[in-house]
């Protein structure tokens, strides 16, 4: 839990979205220090503490299990590098509703419901779309199976492989 990923923004958005009222929302991570205490206050401020649960710590191998059972997987970072998360939940087949910052619209594409993660009324709308229209859902699993397939670990060995090529190719520049 860190918190740049906005955890109690989520939960916050989650409680104020009708349509999920029937819904589970799993927190992964730490469960210790001060993004866990703010997430804990917003539960309890919030009345959601039947609805939510921290696993804690995810073992990798487990994590591919939890995103194909989730009905929606929500991304509500204020900031991320690249998003590796992400690309594995479009994988496994969840769809998305992420942050409409950072490298979210990059990775996403038209694969994900987006939001403004300093809203948690525009979080809870993306949430609420996202999990009561089950066409919309089914429309982002198939567009995140699909994106998902851009993001291979042999793709990118092979780019990066080529990158340095032409790296090691360049002149270099003298200068006095």
């Amino acid at each position: 839990m860190y918190p740049r990923k906005n955890t109690a923004g989520l939960v916050r958005a989650f409680a104020r979205a009708r349509g999920a009222a029937d819904g589970l929302l799993l927190l992964g991570g730490n469960p210790k220090g001060d993004v866990y205490e703010q997430t804990a206050r917003a539960i309890a401020d919030c009345g959601v503490g039947d609805r939510v649960r921290f696993l804690g710590y995810v073992e990798h191998d487990d994590v591919p299990a939890l995103y194909a059972a989730a009905r929606l997987s929500v991304f509500p970072s204020l900031y991320e590098g690249f998003g590796l998360p992400v690309v594995e939940a479009m994988a496994c087949g969840t769809p998305i509703a992420t942050s409409q910052v950072s490298s979210m619209p990059e990775i996403c594409s038209d694969a994900a419901e987006y939001f403004d993660p300093e809203s948690v009324d525009s979080m809870a709308a993306a949430i609420e779309r996202a999990w009561s229209d089950e066409a919309r859902r089914h429309e982002l699993r198939a567009r995140g199976l699909e994106r998902a397939k851009l993001f291979r670990w042999e793709r990118t060995a092979r780019e990066t492989l080529a990158f340095y090529g032409d790296v090691a190719r360049l002149e270099p520049i003298h200068t006095l």
